[in-house]
């Protein structure tokens, strides 16, 4: 794993501090590249600290609610979504097992509400000293169409919040 670029600056901070600096890292996933590449950072963080990470994945119910999907019908693409969400965290968990770091995960089902907030509700109780989000860094129409969850928990968070960028392709 190449080393992160500021781990000579984080590992100065702990000497400094006399301890970890982030000890407990809670990281977002949704399955996206740049969920993916905000895991990488938090994993690459996280051995430099010797901190534990718990990946969260959080299933919003409004958005599914139609006159079209109704009864069993909802209940079946739910739980269809909700095997997603345990694939998506197992297979990140995995990979976080494989660097050699403490992991756990959560799936987190609500109805109606905002992602974001609850990404923040999440990191309090647990508690998160910093938290790591990928972030797709749409702007203008598709930001306000799509929204932004990072924005949210940045907005909202009272722990660090680390974004990392999508990248150059945008994904």
């Amino acid at each position: 794993m190449a080393a992160h670029p500021h781990s000579e600056c984080l590992a100065a901070f702990a000497r400094l501090r006399g301890s970890k600096v982030y000890r407990n890292i809670l990281v977002p996933i949704d399955g996206s590249a740049c969920a993916g590449r905000g895991l990488n950072e938090a994993t690459k963080i996280a051995a430099i600290q010797g901190s534990r990470i718990r990946l969260i994945h959080v299933l919003n119910q409004s958005p599914l609610a139609s006159p079209q999907v109704t009864g069993s019908k909802f209940d079946q693409v739910f739980e269809q979504l909700r095997e997603y969400g345990r694939m998506l965290l197992s297979a990140a968990q995995s990979s976080v097992i494989d660097a050699g770091i403490q992991v756990d995960s959560k799936l987190v089902d609500i109805s109606g509400g905002d992602v974001g907030e609850r990404i923040v509700e999440e990191a309090s109780a647990w508690p998160a000293d910093l938290i790591v989000c990928g972030t797709h860094g749409r702007r203008g129409l598709r930001r306000i169409v799509m929204g932004s969850a990072a924005e949210h928990v940045v907005r909202l968070s009272s722990v660090p919040v680390l974004l990392v960028p999508a990248g150059a392709g945008g994904s």
